[in-house]
């Protein structure tokens, strides 16, 4: 996959600090320290786009489909 770049969000809360992808719904997690959080969320960004990716394959069934990149 292409290397793109997403908008990362960051809020302390208490002891924590939440983090989120803005552009991809429910890549969200938190960390100790803001490191952490970073850390956590590209792991969480990968998983999910690899779970995107798979689930959208697997629903192609033997259908012939196109794919291409969109640049918005």
């Amino acid at each position: 996959m292409n290397r793109k770049q997403y908008t990362a969000i960051y809020k302390k809360s208490g002891n924590w600090y939440l983090a989120w992808i803005e552009e991809i719904p429910g890549a969200n997690t938190q960390g100790r320290t803001l490191r952490e959080a970073r850390d956590n969320l590209r792991e969480a960004l990968s998983l999910i786009l690899e779970t995107n990716h798979l689930v959208s394959l697997s629903s192609f069934g033997n259908n012939k489909v196109i794919r291409e990149p969109l640049i918005a």
